[in-house]
């Protein structure tokens, strides 16, 4: 497999079959723009189809996993029909891909994660964390519907109560936290994280490949079972972008100062 047009993604090969992949736009937190997200949802087909991978291994270059979606993307976005059309469609094929790739994906989740970053993190079969990490999705406080993958995982990680308050107040959940809720394997030092997950990695990549990869096609059938509800949310989400609170989201973001939304003006 060639993986030479992937321009924001670096691919390195290693021992035993592993494939690393890291996120790298580092002066942008590793932020998705319209060209990282396009990479992303399509790095799980490719690795599903190459005979020398076994399992990849995903991280951020840097001092970030992913700061999510980049800023200047989500106002391109805002409004416009056809991107928003183009974004469901892409959204779909970034969760849909990752779930029905059987071969392992392991995430080293070295520093902040949100957005796209934490459908990468945590659509991962094994994640870890740093302890000093936070990882959370904050589409609420943009003014979007959480729909790009966390109304299917997020109950089955932490259960429905902590979805319903982590997804709807877009509070961020710690390294240590988010091990002691479910939502990760392993919460480690930052040093750590990256040999830790290589590690498991060589594990996995060593074992019986048609076992574990039967039992992952297995257990992923949870998340095959929760479609539609991935499908509605994806598509709630994309209706929030076509609304006048996301304007407002974006806007004291970039002015740095509390939104007032207009839903919430009445």
């Amino acid at each position: 497999m060639d993986f030479s047009d992937y321009q924001q993604l670096t691919l390195t090969r290693r021992e035993n079959g592993v494939l690393l992949i890291t996120l790298d736009r580092p002066e942008k937190y590793n932020a998705a723009d319209e060209g990282m997200h396009t990479e992303l949802a399509n790095i799980w087909k490719d690795v599903a189809a190459d005979p020398q991978t076994r399992v990849a291994v995903i991280t951020g270059a840097g001092k970030a996993f992913s700061a999510g979606g980049d800023l200047a993307m989500v106002e391109r976005m805002a409004g416009d029909y056809d991107r928003v059309s183009h974004m469901l469609s892409e959204m779909s094929d970034l969760v849909y891909n990752m779930i029905n790739c059987d071969k392992p994906i392991v995430s080293a989740i070295n520093g902040v994660a949100v957005g796209a970053g934490a459908v990468a993190a945590l659509l991962a079969d094994v994640a870890i964390i740093a302890e000093d990490a936070r990882i959370g999705d904050g589409h609420v406080k943009l003014g979007v519907a959480a729909g790009d993958h966390a109304a299917i995982i997020w109950p089955l990680l932490a259960g429905t109560a902590k979805a319903k308050y982590y997804l709807m107040t877009g509070e961020m959940i710690g390294g240590v936290e988010a091990e002691r809720i479910g939502m990760v394997a392993k919460a480690l030092p930052r040093e750590e994280v990256l040999d830790e997950a290589l590690r498991i990695a060589d594990n996995l990549a060593t074992g019986a490949q048609q076992a574990i990869r039967l039992t992952k096609r297995a257990l992923n059938n949870w998340l095959r079972n929760a479609g539609p509800i991935f499908d509605q949310s994806a598509a709630y989400e994309m209706l929030t972008f076509l609304g006048p609170d996301v304007v407002e989201g974006y806007t004291a973001l970039r002015e740095k100062r509390a939104p007032q939304f207009p839903s919430a003006q009445s």
